[in-house]
Protein backbone atom coordinates (compact mmCIF):
# COMPACT_ATOMS: atom_id res chain seq x y z
CA UNK A 1 0.00 0.00 0.00
CA UNK A 2 1.43 3.86 -0.82
CA UNK A 3 1.21 6.65 1.68
CA UNK A 4 1.62 10.01 1.06
CA UNK A 5 1.65 12.52 4.03
CA UNK A 6 1.71 16.23 3.25
CA UNK A 7 3.01 18.68 5.67
CA UNK A 8 4.21 22.53 5.45
CA UNK A 9 0.77 24.17 5.68
CA UNK A 10 -0.56 26.91 7.96
CA UNK A 11 -1.75 30.67 8.23
CA UNK A 12 0.74 33.02 6.30
CA UNK A 13 -0.11 36.58 5.26
CA UNK A 14 -0.52 37.85 1.31
CA UNK A 15 2.69 38.32 -0.03
CA UNK A 16 4.19 35.66 2.08
CA UNK A 17 5.36 32.27 1.18
CA UNK A 18 5.25 28.24 2.01
CA UNK A 19 6.98 24.93 1.13
CA UNK A 20 4.34 22.44 1.03
CA UNK A 21 6.18 18.74 1.23
CA UNK A 22 4.31 15.10 0.63
CA UNK A 23 6.83 12.37 1.43
CA UNK A 24 5.90 8.76 -0.66
CA UNK A 25 6.64 5.48 1.64
CA UNK A 26 7.47 3.75 -1.58
CA UNK A 27 10.26 4.91 -4.36
CA UNK A 28 8.93 7.27 -6.22
CA UNK A 29 10.55 6.31 -9.10
CA UNK A 30 7.42 3.52 -8.92
CA UNK A 31 5.64 6.41 -9.95
CA UNK A 32 4.60 8.16 -13.15
CA UNK A 33 3.93 11.49 -12.10
CA UNK A 34 3.61 13.56 -9.07
CA UNK A 35 1.14 16.34 -8.50
CA UNK A 36 -0.36 18.71 -6.40
CA UNK A 37 -3.99 19.80 -6.10
CA UNK A 38 -5.66 22.52 -4.15
CA UNK A 39 -9.28 22.04 -3.04
CA UNK A 40 -11.13 25.63 -1.83
CA UNK A 41 -14.05 25.44 0.78
CA UNK A 42 -17.05 24.91 -1.74
CA UNK A 43 -15.24 24.44 -4.55
CA UNK A 44 -13.96 21.62 -6.40
CA UNK A 45 -10.58 19.75 -6.39
CA UNK A 46 -8.21 21.67 -8.45
CA UNK A 47 -4.70 20.64 -10.60
CA UNK A 48 -1.82 22.91 -9.28
CA UNK A 49 1.14 21.32 -10.58
CA UNK A 50 2.51 18.39 -11.94
CA UNK A 51 6.67 16.70 -11.98
CA UNK A 52 6.91 13.88 -14.60
CA UNK A 53 9.21 11.04 -13.03
CA UNK A 54 11.36 9.80 -16.10
CA UNK A 55 11.63 13.57 -17.86
CA UNK A 56 11.44 15.88 -14.63
CA UNK A 57 9.31 17.99 -16.58
CA UNK A 58 6.68 20.24 -15.01
CA UNK A 59 3.70 21.84 -15.76
CA UNK A 60 1.70 24.45 -13.75
CA UNK A 61 -2.25 26.21 -13.55
CA UNK A 62 -1.93 29.61 -15.29
CA UNK A 63 -3.63 30.66 -11.85
CA UNK A 64 -0.09 29.76 -10.31
CA UNK A 65 2.70 29.86 -12.79
CA UNK A 66 5.55 32.23 -12.20
CA UNK A 67 4.54 31.83 -8.40
CA UNK A 68 4.74 28.18 -7.66
CA UNK A 69 7.83 25.59 -8.28
CA UNK A 70 7.20 22.10 -7.90
CA UNK A 71 10.38 19.85 -7.41
CA UNK A 72 11.70 16.54 -5.76
CA UNK A 73 14.43 14.67 -3.59
CA UNK A 74 14.33 11.31 -4.80
CA UNK A 75 16.44 10.03 -2.06
CA UNK A 76 14.03 11.43 0.67
CA UNK A 77 10.99 10.04 -1.92
CA UNK A 78 9.71 13.65 -1.70
CA UNK A 79 8.07 15.63 -3.50
CA UNK A 80 7.54 19.50 -2.62
CA UNK A 81 6.02 23.17 -3.51
CA UNK A 82 7.05 26.07 -3.62
CA UNK A 83 4.68 28.41 -2.97
CA UNK A 84 5.98 32.66 -3.09
CA UNK A 85 3.86 35.69 -3.77
CA UNK A 86 0.46 34.05 -2.03
CA UNK A 87 -2.75 35.34 -2.62
CA UNK A 88 -6.02 34.75 -0.32
CA UNK A 89 -6.94 33.01 -3.33
CA UNK A 90 -4.48 30.74 -2.33
CA UNK A 91 -6.29 29.52 0.47
CA UNK A 92 -7.45 25.90 -0.06
CA UNK A 93 -6.32 22.15 1.35
CA UNK A 94 -3.46 20.93 -0.89
CA UNK A 95 -3.65 17.39 -1.86
CA UNK A 96 -0.64 15.12 -3.00
CA UNK A 97 -1.36 12.98 -5.49
CA UNK A 98 0.65 10.14 -7.11
CA UNK A 99 -0.16 8.11 -10.26
CA UNK A 100 1.56 4.60 -10.82
CA UNK A 101 0.87 1.07 -13.31
CA UNK A 102 -1.01 0.05 -9.84
CA UNK A 103 -3.31 2.96 -9.65
CA UNK A 104 -3.22 6.75 -8.40
CA UNK A 105 -2.45 7.59 -4.53
CA UNK A 106 -3.59 10.87 -2.61
CA UNK A 107 -2.49 12.33 0.80
CA UNK A 108 -4.59 13.72 3.44
CA UNK A 109 -3.91 17.14 2.62
CA UNK A 110 -2.39 20.28 4.11
CA UNK A 111 -4.20 23.14 4.91
CA UNK A 112 -3.01 26.44 3.60
CA UNK A 113 -4.46 30.10 4.92
CA UNK A 114 -3.84 32.93 3.10
CA UNK A 115 -4.56 36.21 5.29
CA UNK A 116 -3.40 39.26 6.95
Amino acid sequence: QVHLVESGGGLVPPGGSLRLSCTVSVSIWTMRALRWFRQAPGQERDYVARIAMFSASTDYADSVKGRFTISRDDAKNTVYLQMNNLKPEDTAVYYCHADSSDGEFWGQGTQVTVSS
